[in-house]
């Protein structure tokens, strides 16, 4: 099993997977915060971590909030950053968002990542999708 490090900056709950089978490590806010309507806001967390090398931290929605109307931004935590992890979320359905201090407002998941080399080349390999991109199939 892999070790995360974690420093607790403020009093805030620790961070914990919630059960046996969870993926992502649930953050909570450091402070009360108020989302205006279709605004967007970074809400601090409180805690830092020590991501091994060769893992990355990806910060996730929590589906309950995003029926409540918040979209969580998808967010990338690199091996090398010992900051505060904040979590950018805003309000997309029209109203207010209240957040309390120490409400679970975003997953941290922790993956393993490998790096590439890379090589500048004139073309690219043929395939049958070639460059056709959103929507390429049809479907929506």
């Amino acid at each position: 099993m892999t070790t995360l490090r974690y420093k607790l900056l403020a009093d805030v709950p620790t961070p914990a997977y919630q059960t046996a089978g969870a993926s992502g490590i649930d953050l909570c806010a450091r402070e009360d915060v108020v989302i205006l309507e279709d605004d967007t806001r970074k809400v601090p967390t409180g805690i830092a971590v020590e991501i091994p090398p060769g893992f990355e931290g990806q910060i996730r929605p929590r589906s309950s909030l995003s029926a409540d109307g918040v979209t969580c931004h998808f967010g990338t935590i690199d091996c090398d950053y010992r900051g505060e992890i904040s979590v950018i979320l805003s309000s997309f359905d029209g109203h207010r968002i209240y957040i309390d201090k120490g409400d679970r407002i975003a997953q941290l998941v922790i993956a393993p990542v490998e790096r590439v080399e890379l090589v500048r080349v004139e073309q690219l390999s043929e395939t049958a999708r070639g460059e056709r991109g959103f929507g390429h199939t049809g479907k929506r």
